[in-house]
């Protein structure tokens, strides 16, 4: 499946790709951000879930 999407922290720009997960945080790849625990919080400035925007990546 390629239709993975990519959200960005509104607080720092930190990007959350649903394809590479965030493997450091125990967020698997390929998981979705519908997937991503509520509680999970931005690892680079502690921005909560609610504070990530999904964003189109254009090549």
């Amino acid at each position: 499946m390629s239709d993975y999407k990519t959200y960005m922290c509104q607080l720092c720009g930190l990007l959350y790709n649903e394809a590479e997960g965030w493997p450091d945080e125990g967020i698997a790849p390929g998981t979705r951000w519908h997937d991503v625990p509520e509680t999970w919080l931005c690892p680079e400035c502690g921005a909560s879930k609610a504070d990530f925007e999904m964003i189109a990546i254009t090549a």
